[in-house]
């Protein structure tokens, strides 16, 4: 596991951002052979959208070739809602660049079969070899995607009950009213997430903390579904300062001291 600490979200991001769009560039994608790239909602990864929109604008990346899967969507919301995962991806990346419309892919939480949609999205990932890349955030509780605590550790995408704790917390997206706020969503599981080729995660903020320690520093645990990723070949996490407060000082030390030999600035 590497993990890369900054000093500030801003600094996350625009690491976050470079680092995928080497990626791509460095994969130069075609129609036959694109670039699959796995991503996130929330407002983890809104800043790093941000810096991947303006260094397309600048003309350092094209979307042209990369194919996107997305985590999650809520069950039975209309995908024009405002708080769909359809209308977020929109407003905040898909719009803004070239990506073509039959490269992007949402589960679909209005289908006549969610198990059959569910199923269908896994085996789309997999004809197209898998997802090169899979970025994403974690919440306070360290849940990646809607594997909220006590998920399966090799969970596929599924419909998951959301917990009353989720609930709650995005009420905030719907008028402050948990009664506006879907109860069930469908999600990639904790198990499709490890199959990507890398997994890239935004970790930011003093209220990610404990989050963050469970998953560096403690036990693999299905209690901190993302604590998985310690057993992924090629994970990274991207943090701030103040997402890192509750890790022990000598593992806070022993990262960034590796991120200077990577850099080329460390002991000679």
């Amino acid at each position: 596991m590497r993990i890369v600490i900054k000093p500030e979200q801003q600094e996350v991001a625009a690491w976050t951002a470079n680092y995928i769009i080497e990626k791509i560039n460095a994969a130069n994608p075609t129609t036959d052979n694109p670039f699959i790239l796995g991503l996130p909602t929330g407002s983890s990864p809104v800043m790093a959208y941000k810096e991947m929109i303006k260094r397309h604008q600048q003309g350092e990346v094209s979307f042209k070739n990369v194919v996107t899967f997305n985590m999650d969507e809520y069950v039975g919301l209309d995908e024009h809602h405002p708080q769909s995962y359809h209308a977020f991806m929109h407003d905040h990346l898909f719009d803004h660049i070239d990506i073509p419309k039959e490269n992007i892919n949402i589960l679909n939480g209005n289908a006549a079969d969610l198990a059959v949609e569910c199923q269908r999205y896994e085996d789309k990932m997999k004809s197209y070899g898998g997802i090169d890349l899979f970025l994403g955030g974690i919440g306070p509780d360290g849940h990646i995607a809607f594997n909220e605590p006590g998920s399966s550790l090799v969970s596929r995408t599924r419909v998951k009950s959301l917990n009353y704790d989720t609930i709650v917390a995005n009420a905030r997206f719907f008028d402050n009213d948990v009664t506006k706020v879907p109860t069930t969503a469908l999600t990639v599981g904790v198990g499709t997430v490890m199959d990507a080729k890398e997994v890239l995660l935004i970790i930011t903020g003093y209220n990610k903390a404990r989050a963050l320690r469970e998953v560096v520093e403690g036990g693999i645990n299905h209690m901190w579904t993302v604590s998985m990723l310690q057993m992924h070949q090629h994970a990274i996490l991207a943090c701030d300062d103040h997402a890192t407060m509750e890790l022990q000082a000598q593992t806070v030390k022993y990262f960034k001291e590796i991120e200077e030999v990577i850099l080329g600035n460390g002991p000679k």
